[in-house]
């Protein structure tokens, strides 16, 4: 540096800004339990791999880009199941068809490889329900 060869460098540095929490969809189950929706990959991400814990119930569309939606307790009732399995319908790529499969398990189950992109996971142990979107049940849902 003394002789001209290399260049000084600035000793300023950069300061991460801190990653602010993204604002979740949420939503209440005709017999009271909260969902959450994730509606892009770092809404998806925080939802999946931060918010929720393991016991919770995780559903997104089988094999269709679309939103992570999470039931908020460990006990979930088979109408919760429905009602969340079509809002994961609703909000995915798959929203004007009928008949659309929805996969659910437990968040345990799902885990994102490393170096994949925000939002990316892989899961296994679940169950597939078909349910068909329904917009008039997504409104009656929001909070």
């Amino acid at each position: 540096m003394e002789g001209g060869y290399i260049r000084t460098r600035n000793k300023k540095q950069t300061k991460k800004k801190k990653e602010t929490k993204p604002i979740l969809e949420e939503y209440m189950s005709s017999t009271g339990l909260e969902i959450l929706i994730g509606k892009n990959n770092k809404q998806n991400e925080y939802l999946t791999n931060r918010l929720a814990r393991q016991y919770e119930t995780w559903l997104h569309t089988k094999d269709i880009p679309g939103s992570h939606v999470v039931i908020k307790s460990t006990d979930v009732d088979e109408t919760t199941l429905k009602e969340a399995a079509t809002l994961a319908a609703y909000f995915s790529k798959a929203r004007q068809s009928s008949s659309v499969p929805v996969d659910y398990t437990l968040i345990k189950h799902v885990k994102k490889p490393s170096g994949a992109k925000p939002g990316y996971v892989i899961y296994d142990n679940q169950t597939t329900l078909y349910v068909t979107p329904d917009e008039e049940l997504v409104r009656k849902l929001k909070k």
